[in-house]
């Protein structure tokens, strides 16, 4: 073999998770890794955010529900973007894992868009006197959301996984120009939402509760690979149950 040969090899054998059964035996060894570390990282950020982190000068402790509302939000966009990225995958290529993986992102997408929308109208009380306004913002996050139950909707409604895949695929990468509306909203428009607060020129947050939110946010980034990879294990025995490894997975789990 030759040496370029041979330094190829180890990106080719990437390919081979592309296969449900090696891709399902992976994401059983990450995923308990990935919850361990999402407890670790959301007990500290909590801690920092709730105990460490002075209390605002102008909103009080009201303002400490950022910890939880600012990485919901954040992961509620960027889920969108990866599974329309994988769906899109899955459209083009007709490949299995791809629309799988899809379809294990958007129930925590969704999951996330909620409690961005239910702890921002706890934040929006104290902070504007009302739990919701059509603000630009709030009305493109709750557009997310209706993204997210759509495409999962679309998914149910149909028999055929392919069918279903392909569908709810062309809505996932339509929906994405919702993203750049909901991150720039407060910028493009007069808005309630106050604008960011981290911007990749700095922060006008105190370090301390700046490396709360970022804890937080990581936390929240880890929590979702460990329930994706744990989702798509289920979807791939119930996509695969008459091939022979899943009825093995199966059976080894009784």
């Amino acid at each position: 073999m030759t040496s370029t040969t041979a330094s190829a090899a180890p990106g080719f054998r990437l390919f081979r998770y592309a296969a449900p059964p090696e891709f399902y035996r992976l994401a059983g060894k990450l995923a308990p890794w990935f919850a361990a570390l999402a407890a670790l990282l959301t007990a500290l950020g909590l801690y920092i955010g709730f105990f460490v982190a002075p209390t605002d000068f102008q909103q009080g402790d009201s303002y400490r529900i950022i910890f939880i509302h600012v990485p919901a939000a954040w992961m509620a966009m960027f889920l969108y973007v990866v599974m329309a990225f994988w769906a899109g995958v899955g459209l083009a290529f007709n490949t299995r894992v791809s629309a799988m993986l899809a379809s294990a992102i958007a129930p925590t997408g969704a999951l996330m868009a909620f409690i961005s929308l239910w702890t921002g109208a706890l934040w929006g009380r104290p902070t504007w006197g009302t739990y919701w306004v059509w603000d630009a913002r709030l009305t493109s996050t709750l557009i997310l959301l209706f993204l997210y139950l759509g495409f999962m909707a679309l998914q149910a409604a149909i028999d055929d996984a392919r069918r279903a895949d392909r569908a709810a695929a062309v809505l996932a990468l339509v929906g994405v120009v919702n993203v750049p509306i909901i991150y720039f909203s407060v910028q493009w428009w007069n808005t309630l939402h106050q604008g960011a607060s981290v911007r990749p020129g700095g922060s006008s947050m105190a370090g301390i509760m700046l490396a709360g939110m970022l804890v937080m946010v990581f936390a929240f980034w880890m929590y979702s690979i460990a329930a994706i990879l744990t989702r798509v294990r289920a979807i791939m025995l119930e996509r695969e149950r008459r091939n022979a490894w899943a009825q093995e997975a199966v059976a080894g789990k009784r």
